[in-house]
């Protein structure tokens, strides 16, 4: 049996007047992490407006692997150099699929709801993948057409969209909000 991967969340406010070093020294980490044996990707999500805090996201083969980077002389350098730039971050670690449900809701809720938050997620995309290569990838037997299609989607879906879905359902997934009343609210700017 494989490991499941890990995947390591921060989210940092930025300091006052240091987004353009923030966002610098952000890349240079990602850069950093690539480095390590076991890495699997990451990414950022950028703040709503109005807000300074960033979600970052990386995401590794095993435990192992991110102890590794986390430990290693190299990241403590980055990350004294990043004093300054935000304040103290919250982490969070998930392991396996409802990790990324934890990081929402606090909870992991009900099946259902995750397939639904999952599929509200993949299904644009998809559409979107199929609309712009479709017409590419059809004349390609089934498999090398799934396989090109899982393989372009899969880093997509797991380090952006799915993590997106989760932050913009969060008040769903917890029971606090339907989820017409959530997806409103996220899409139709507030009046002044």
């Amino acid at each position: 049996m494989s490991p499941n991967p890990v995947t390591l969340m921060v989210a940092r406010r930025v300091a006052r007047g240091r987004y353009r070093d923030f966002t610098a020294w952000l890349e240079e980490g990602r850069e950093l992490a690539s480095d390590f044996e076991g890495y699997l990707g990451s990414g950022v999500l950028a703040p709503p407006p109005g807000d300074d805090e960033y979600q970052i996201i990386f995401r590794f083969r095993d435990a192992q692997t991110l102890a590794a980077w986390e430990h290693s002389a190299s990241r403590r350098t980055w990350l004294s150099r990043g004093e300054g730039l935000y304040e103290a971050p919250q982490e969070h670690r998930a392991i396996g699929l409802d990790g990324w449900f934890q990081e929402a809701t606090g909870q992991t809720p009900p099946r259902w709801k995750q397939a639904i938050a999952i599929w509200l997620a993949f299904f644009p995309v998809s559409l979107l993948f199929q609309t712009l290569f479709g017409g590419l990838l059809a004349d390609l037997a089934l498999v090398p057409k799934v396989l090109v299609s899982t393989l372009a989607l899969t880093p997509v879906m797991v380090f952006l969209f799915i993590p997106l879905s989760m932050h913009l359902l969060g008040p769903w997934l917890r029971g606090e909000q339907s989820i017409v009343k959530c997806l409103t609210q996220r899409f139709h700017p507030r009046s002044i």
